[in-house]
């Protein structure tokens, strides 16, 4: 007996959460959190219990550090899980910080409690080079393996690779996680599986393609020449962990090639203030720069050149709360272009949702939205109604809408249709199944026809377990 079922991202986009099941034992690939309109259907920050039995599970598999792939990790602890926590080496060092955010805002402010539960953690992690199979159990009739490769998606996701036999049955099921965009700066795209029997692949772009990276870099430079051509601020909804160091990079070559004064001499590149207002984005940013070996061959060079591309002159971190309040102030009053990163990237609560209320207003400005906005979120809402000049209720205020609205869909970081369609297509002998986890039911019904037409059979939209 080899099952897998779901206990997260099969009724919408979040709450990531699988389990694989070979005879009396299993493994969980993420135990995430549910966010927007998800969390209505399952745990949310006021619900998160682990409502699945927990006592057979072996281990928990992490494919990366988003908050709707480990936000109930501690919850999960609580649960009664006692098994390692398998993960590749960069998330073995990012899964603590991420979950110390995590449990201030949503569990405790009791430092001591916070610690014991990152200890337990800690004490938890085993990190595992991408590419080498690691045991999971062994015995009588059933055994179980798995192996990460790079997922591309952000620094050190992955998609897992589980090797089961049950009874003499062997079988090679593939979880993609989350699958990154090709050509994404910093990371290398990901490579599909050698084999795969069964595959589980998100969905969440299942019904659209990304710009091209050329494209989306045209774009980027359009939005920040307006902050140039008229002192606006470039406000953009930040996820602490791979948009932000991606946005950094390319801001950064964008100076570095029309900072010049032979190349733009009208618009002041070099005035354009970049600031990243967010402790945990600043963190993430500095363990991103700490792990040079897992970028790719382009972020590598550029390096050897001398070029700091996430930490440049121009770069202003905010740390203290006091100081983002005046940086709030300041830039809604002054002439100065600038681009404020700031969490969190829905809009649903972080320090950006201070910087909307103050600036939202004011055509000045512009919001760039670089990454999925879940139903039921204000930045969803915003995403929708800004442009038509409409408002969006935040913190219990209604505020209007007059700046201009952007959304930039390659640097969310997700693969694209035509991306997860070439990923199972690219696996030599072509799975028996397909399983579509992870998105909008338009995105799962949409890839799920794309995958039809690329010949592909055993296609199903799974519900919760």
């Amino acid at each position: 007996m080899i099952e897998i079922k779901h206990h997260g991202a099969v009724t919408g986009v979040t709450g990531s959460c699988h389990e694989l099941l070979v005879g009396d034992s299993g493994i969980l690939i993420d135990c995430g959190l549910f966010q927007g309109e998800d969390s209505s259907n399952g745990a949310s920050a006021s619900n998160l219990s682990i409502d699945f039995p927990v006592d057979h599970i072996r281990a928990l598999v992490v494919t990366h550090v988003h908050i709707d792939h480990v936000g109930r990790i501690p919850y999960l602890l609580a649960a009664g899980f006692e098994g390692p926590i398998i993960c590749s080496e960069p998330t073995a060092i990012m899964l603590p910080e991420i979950l110390e955010d995590a449990l201030k805002i949503g569990f405790t402010r009791d430092r001591a409690l916070i610690e014991r539960v990152l200890g337990l953690i800690r004490s938890r992690l085993v990190p595992v080079p991408y590419g080498q199979w690691h045991s999971v159990f062994d015995g009588e009739g059933a055994s179980l393996s798995v192996r990460l490769q790079s997922a591309g998606h952000i620094l050190g996701s992955a998609y897992v690779e589980c090797e089961a036999e049950y009874e003499g049955d062997f079988e090679r099921i593939v979880f993609s996680g989350d699958l990154g965009a090709p050509n994404a700066p910093l990371l290398p795209e990901p490579q599909p599986p050698e084999r795969a029997d069964r595959v589980v692949i998100e969905s969440t772009y299942g019904d659209k393609d990304h710009e091209s990276r050329e494209e989306r870099r045209y774009r980027l430079k359009a939005v920040l020449e307006h902050a140039l051509e008229d002192g606006g601020t470039v406000l953009v909804p930040a996820f602490s962990i791979g948009r932000t160091q991606e946005l950094l990079y390319e801001i950064e070559s964008l100076i570095h090639e029309f900072g010049k004064d032979d190349v733009t001499p009208d618009l002041p590149w070099r005035d354009l203030e970049i600031v990243v207002d967010s402790p945990l984005a600043a963190t993430f940013t500095r363990i991103y720069r700490d792990l040079k070996p897992f970028w790719d061959a382009e972020a590598t060079e550029l390096v050897s050149q001398g070029r700091h591309p996430l930490s440049f002159e121009q770069l202003t971190v905010i740390n203290g709360h006091e100081d983002h309040l005046n940086a709030v102030d300041y830039l809604a009053k002054s002439h100065r272009p600038c681009v404020v990163l700031a969490g969190s990237g829905m809009c649903a609560g972080g320090r950006v949702v201070n910087y909307l209320k103050a600036m939202l207003a004011d055509k000045r400005n512009d919001v760039l939205f670089v990454g999925y906005q879940a139903k039921g979120t204000p930045g969803r809402d915003i995403l929708t109604y800004g442009p038509r000049g409409g408002w969006v209720e935040l913190d219990g205020g209604r505020y209007e809408i007059h700046a201009r609205i952007h959304q930039v869909g390659g640097y969310s970081a997700h693969a694209g249709q035509s991306d997860l369609v070439r990923f199972v297509s690219g696996i030599e002998s072509p799975p028996s199944e397909i399983r579509i986890v992870h998105g909008d039911m338009r995105a799962k019904d949409s890839l799920k026809s794309q995958f039809h037409s690329a010949g592909l059979t055993g296609i199903m939209i799974p519900g919760l377990a």
